[in-house]
């Protein structure tokens, strides 16, 4: 190769080498707003509504989920979201209150500025009333079919159905793994999954195995970190003090829209912890 040609190929594959860094530092930066799931502040948020909603915001949250409102009209969650320069994405119901109101949250969803209603909770419900104990294999396959149809009636009313888990989702029932169940009979077009993937990790799976074969079901995330405590028991703590490590998590969840951080149990001032919270997930490259 002459003098020339040398140079010429050092400096392509230098300019080639340059742009595919480039790409690789811009595609570690985690580009979606930093959220909280407002769980994290029930104890906050019915002494000082507006105030809690300020030091959020103070704290880098720019977008929000909501877990009850407090006694709050929808004008007035609005209105106070909105001076507070907050966004609510998202909302909390367990599976009896949209089964018995899901009209009046649909319509209050409306005027606070919803894109997806959440089924907290779907776990404890038997087809049966009467029935006692845990949920039955046909149990939790009738709740995917209430499911199908309260995400028939949302996606309607212009929002989306997701579906939220605790660790009663991977119980394994006659052979089969709830989750998988509920992914299975469930229409994607109609119910979205909220993965929480601290309760994953507690229940003993890993976020990335069901990240990694459909992505396009979890446009919704809690991201909380885990921590054994004096019993044994995982407890959530503040992010990047715990057991999960979220980079190789939220590279594998390419269907994801929204985040948002969760932290359920404190042991240092609440919103200092949250602040922590933020700034992990504000510094964390992907």
């Amino acid at each position: 190769m002459s003098t020339t040609s040398r140079r010429s190929f050092l400096k392509a594959t230098g300019v080639v080498a340059a742009c595919a860094a480039a790409s690789r530092l811009e595609a570690e930066r985690l580009q979606l707003p930093i959220g909280l799931q407002l769980y994290s502040v029930r104890d906050q948020l019915p002494k000082d509504f507006a105030g809690t909603l300020a030091q959020l915001r103070s704290a880098g949250f720019t977008v929000v989920e909501a877990a009850g409102y407090y006694d709050h009209s929808a004008a007035d969650f609005r209105h106070a979201m909105d001076v507070a320069g907050l966004r609510c994405v998202s909302t909390h119901h367990p599976l009896n209150v949209l089964e018995t109101q899901l009209d009046q949250w649909l319509d209050y969803g409306h005027t606070i500025g919803l894109e997806y209603i959440v089924c907290s909770s779907s776990g404890g419900m038997h087809r049966d009333p009467a029935a006692k104990g845990p949920p039955t294999l046909d149990d939790w396959r009738w709740i995917a079919g209430e499911l199908n149809r309260i995400g028939e009636k949302v996606k309607t009313a212009g929002m989306t159905l997701g579906v939220h888990n605790h660790v009663p989702e991977f119980a394994v029932i006659d052979g089969v793994l709830v989750y998988d169940e509920l992914l299975r009979l469930t229409d994607p077009k109609l119910v979205a999954f909220e993965m929480d993937c601290g309760w994953v990790y507690a229940a003993g799976h890993n976020p990335i195995d069901y990240l990694s074969k459909t992505p396009e079901r979890f446009p919704l995330m809690h991201v909380k970190d885990m921590i054994p405590g004096a019993n044994g028991q995982l407890h959530s703590t503040e992010m990047g003090r715990g057991k999960i490590d979220y980079a190789p998590i939220l590279r594998a969840a390419t269907g994801l829209k929204q985040y948002f951080i969760e932290q359920e149990e404190f042991d240092i001032d609440p919103m200092q912890a949250l602040r922590i919270d933020a700034e992990y997930l504000r510094n964390l490259r992907v």
